[in-house]
């Protein structure tokens, strides 16, 4: 006899439907899966037998056969423990297989019966309501999690005993409090603790109303860690299809917890400059969301910039541009999504006072040639600004007048980013998003705008992907002081993040 479960694996954070059927046949006592399964799949039949058992029911004599379809694609994690069971107990008529043929399920098993959380959740929900399924039974830990789709039915259970007294009608399942979905976390940093450091503060407003990525360089200690951790101050809120979009990335890299059922807060990704390729880009033996797909909708920052690794920099020109990532395996291409603010730090020289106006750099020329030519010419085209951060003078350092807060920042950012919803419709969010079509459209300049341009093209030997950047920063800079066309000033205020990393280029290639 022959039971269907409806289980799903993940592929990278989406969930594929996997069929678990079960056949348990006279023969000689075996236990057998199929189906491309990896060793923690494999390893079930024990976890599954010793379940069983020590949750007081008959293990079954004779060949269990076990399939997981489609059988053309590997099947990961121990969530495929819960299905397997409750596909033996139906075969030997504990369980009635039309109680559970409209629900999917997932979980794995302890030895005494226990159903332990999982990964990817929200992603086997959203499959749950895009396939029309009647429910989803999962781990009680989960349960919340996965009430955030709704319109599905939510079976929470902590143990085989407990799924199968549910499933027979002779329990009812407990019900499922939806995760706070306020935004209730409050900052408790601000922008106005910086002291001086106006331009960058301007700079860090402008970057974040049109989704530009920006390149602090500066000595140590004038502020550049300190400004960029309040950058998420003066972001917007996530609206809902963002909060879905970042919840599955960390539901499916198993990050959610008890206290973290839904992620509203913009994440913030600061990784060090030792990380691996893969935890910087994703992968792995069981491909996993990296660093740059947890930092979707948000922030990442990687703070000493020029220290890491160059084929981890160089690897971060596609998703710059794409927004997304693909792992290549040989049982296929895995998709993640990496639709990130980038926010550099850097020294700039070995011994970081270079530019200092207090401190004696101790490099030598060629040293300094060495330091900055580990950021490529690529790496650097693709961020919109680039800012040197000098070291403050006591007399700022002491000021306590009024500086810009990240609420009034906010203000402008906000008023920034609805101007360019309005413009852009439902298609584009933000003018760093913007095609080549799109500029031409929207970033039309004046006889004197073309003619600053053309000068700064001449002088600073620009290529043409950083000419479209410049004047996506002017449109930007344009929706922050309310001009629908770009003016001289919108675009020379542009060329100012640009020009001191260019000049340096030029002094070099010369």
């Amino acid at each position: 006899m022959i039971s269907k479960i409806n289980a799903w694996t993940l592929s990278g954070v989406k969930a594929q439907h996997v069929d678990t059927e079960v056949d348990v046949s006279k023969g000689l006592s075996s236990f057998q899966i199929v189906g491309l399964p990896e060793t923690a799949v494999r390893e079930s039949r024990d976890r599954v037998r010793a379940a069983i058992k020590n949750s007081g029911f008959k293990f079954p004599l004779g060949r269990i056969t076990v399939n997981l379809s489609p059988a053309d694609i590997k099947k990961e994690g121990a969530g495929f423990d819960l299905p397997i069971a409750l596909g033996i107990l139906s075969n030997t008529g504990i369980i009635e297989k039309e109680r559970i043929k409209n629900f999917l399920i997932r979980g794995e098993l302890s030895l005494d019966g226990k159903v332990k959380s999982q990964p990817g959740i929200l992603a086997g929900a959203v499959l749950c309501k895009e396939k029309n399924f009647k429910g989803i039974i999962v781990p009680e830990e989960n349960g919340a999690e996965a009430k955030i789709i709704g319109n599905i039915e939510i079976v929470p259970v902590c143990s085989l005993t407990e799924a199968v007294c549910i499933i027979r009608g002779e329990k009812n399942p407990e019900e499922v409090v939806a995760p706070d979905e306020k935004n209730n976390f409050l900052e408790k940093i601000d922008f106005s603790e910086v002291k001086g450091q106006e331009y960058a503060k301007r700079a860090f407003e402008i970057a974040v109303a049109g989704g530009h990525n920006i390149l602090l360089s500066g000595p140590p200690g004038a502020g550049k860690t300190m400004l960029s951790k309040r950058v998420p101050t003066i972001m917007p809120e996530m609206d809902e299809d963002e909060v879905l979009e970042v919840s599955l990335i960390y539901s499916s890299a198993g990050l959610m917890d008890q206290e973290n059922k839904i992620i509203r807060k913009r994440p913030f990704r600061a990784p060090h400059h030792t990380i691996s390729y893969a935890g910087l880009v994703g992968g792995g033996r069981i491909p996993r969301p990296g660093e740059i797909s947890l930092a979707h909708k948000g922030v990442l920052f990687l703070d000493e910039f020029s220290e890491f690794r160059r084929d981890n920099l160089e690897m971060l020109r596609q998703p710059l541009e794409g927004k997304n990532v693909v792992i290549s395996r040989a049982e296929g291409a895995i998709e993640f999504p990496a639709d990130f603010m980038l926010i550099a730090a850097m020294n700039p020289c070995p011994c970081g006072y270079y530019t200092s106006r207090f401190h004696e750099c101790r490099c030598t020329a060629s040293q300094i040639e060495k330091y900055k030519n580990k950021l490529s010419g690529p790496v650097l085209d693709r961020i919109d600004i680039q800012v040197e951060v000098t070291d403050i003078s006591y007399e700022k350092f002491s000021d306590n007048s009024k500086s810009r807060t990240s609420a009034e920042m906010r203000q402008n950012v906000l008023r920034a980013r609805k101007v360019q919803k309005k413009r852009f419709g439902s298609g584009l969010r933000l003018n760093s998003s913007m095609g080549k079509n799109d500029v031409n459209k929207y970033c039309v300049l004046d006889q004197a705008g073309k003619k600053i341009l053309s000068t700064a093209f001449e002088k600073f030997r620009f290529s043409a992907r950083t000419m479209d950047r410049v004047l996506k920063t002017a449109r930007t800079i344009a929706d922050i002081e309310g001009f629908q066309d770009i003016g001289k000033e919108h675009l020379a205020e542009a060329l100012q993040f640009r020009v001191h990393l260019a000049s340096c280029a030029v002094q070099q290639g010369e």
